[in-house]
Formats: structure tokens, sequence, C-alpha cells
């Protein structure tokens, strides 16, 4: 990563440009709001050198991120929904998998809805994962009703006496008004069964897009509501900057992260461990 070196080694030994400094923070996907506070902050100081242009940035960036990331909780005698949700390409049948797996590793009981049931190849991906990670599936008909699915899902769920059931939701463009309406009728459907669910709804967002990542939080939030993010490919991608954003101007935490191709290169989001790898 380290994006706050880059911007280090851009002005050491020479006086800062401001154009050039905003440039560079909006590039690292920081976003316009927090770059004209972290910039109107350095204007107050009398001289500002490399090391300061880091500090005001690092500083500022610490005090937006959460010290204490909120865990997703089992529930007593009742499954936890959690909605993965997010638009295609951004990892998020793979991440349902991870996260399935991270809470399997912990002695939970998992169980898999794939109800991505507008792409076959989606259904096929999750029950290999299933089957690899020894973890129920529930399945339905290719272009079949999701929200029913989720539903009957979380009957079987229930049944088995599951501590979570994770719902592997179509991607869709957060432009496309119709598709982000199912998403509305999924929460419904699993509230008609426990007015309590979903429990949590996380956008699935690819940290290589940059401020794309932000207009599909601020859509998806007003369209089914979030709870959190679930950040992928911050292995080497040189990016990340976008969830600080997303924390900063839609109030979204970063949950989880991926890091890596295998089951286990995910991880809870640590804001301290974060800071470091972008400096």
């Amino acid at each position: 990563m380290g994006f706050l070196n880059s911007i280090w080694n851009t002005f050491t030994g020479k006086a800062v440009d401001w154009d050039t400094l905003e440039d560079s923070l909006i590039r690292a996907d920081l976003g316009v709001p927090l770059t004209q506070r972290i910039v109107a902050d350095l204007q107050k100081l009398p001289r500002v050198s490399a090391d300061d242009v880091v500090a005001v940035t690092r500083r500022e960036i610490e005090k937006l991120l959460p010290p204490a990331n909120p865990p997703i909780l089992p529930r007593l005698g009742r499954p936890t929904v959690v909605l993965v949700v997010g638009v295609n390409g951004t990892g998020k049948t793979t991440s349902c998998a991870k996260l399935a797996h991270y809470l399997q590793s912990q002695g939970n009981t998992v169980l898999l809805a794939a109800a991505d049931t507008f792409r076959a190849a989606a259904i096929e991906q999750l029950g290999t994962w299933g089957e690899r990670l020894g973890i129920e599936v529930v399945k339905g008909q290719y272009n079949g009703d999701p929200a029913a699915l989720c539903f009957d899902a979380l009957q079987r769920a229930e049944k088995i006496s599951a501590n979570y059931l994770i719902c592997d939701t179509a991607g869709r463009l957060h432009t496309r008004h119709n598709l982000m309406q199912e998403l509305a009728k999924i929460r419904r459907s699993v509230a008609k069964r426990d007015e309590t669910a979903p429990h949590e709804v996380l956008l699935v967002v690819d940290a290589t897009t940059g401020s794309n990542a932000l207009a599909q939080a601020r859509e998806f939030k007003a369209a089914v509501g979030l709870t959190g993010l679930i950040v992928t490919k911050l292995d080497g991608s040189g990016k990340g900057g976008v969830l600080i954003a997303i924390q900063n101007e839609e109030g979204l935490p970063t949950r989880f992260i991926g890091t890596g191709e295998r089951v286990d290169a995910f991880e809870p989001f640590d804001a301290r461990a974060f800071v470091e790898r972008i400096s």
C-alpha cells in the first residue's frame, strides 16, 4: 500500500504545492470533503513540510476510523441473518464463502443461501465453496425468486439451529432502481419469518474501483440499508483510501477485508493495522 509514503516522497525537500497535494489525496480515493479538511488544517501552519503533510493526513484518518470493529454476534436461539450485497465483479460470492469460513472457524454453525438466482454460475460457485468447507448451501432454481429462497433458507437455518445464515444476493448495478428494489423485497421476506432480520447488510466493494465504490455505498445504503463493508483486493493494490471516504461521507464502517485468493485471506478490519499498511 503506502500512499502516505508516496505523498511524503512527493514533497520531501520542496515547498508544498496545494494543487498537487489535493490531487494526490483525491487520487488516493480519500474523497473531496476529507481532502479539503486536510488541506485547510495544513494551511493553518506557518510552514509545511512533507512530515507535516503525512502527520496531518494520518491524524485525520485515525480520527475517522472506529477504534473497535463491531463483531457479527450470534443470537441466542435464532440465526443471525447476514445479507451480502454489491455490484458484479467485486468478489461477492467468494466473500460470502470467506465470511462463512471465518465464522465457522470460531465454532459456529453456518448456512449459506445461493440467492444470486440470476447467474447459474454463482449458484454453482457457492455450491462448490460449500462442499469444500463442509457448509450446507440452500439453492433454488435458476431465475427463481431470491426473496422466497432467502425465506426458505431462514426456515432451514432455524430447523438446524444454525448460528448464522449468509445470503449471497445477485450483483446489481447501483443505478438500476428495479434491481435495487428486489433487495428491499428480500429484506421484507426474511422479516416475515423474523421481524428483527436481516441483522447485518454488508456491501462488498473492490478497493481498486476508487470513487465509484463511494457511489455504490451511497445508493445501496439508500435502497436497502447497510451496516458495513467488506473491502476486497487490499492485497497490494496500492488502494484502500475509498474505505476512509465511505466512513467519512456515509458513516459506514469497514467490517472485514479480503487480502488474497485463499479462503483464509479474510479478516476483521483493524484500523491500526490499516493505517500502518497505508503509511
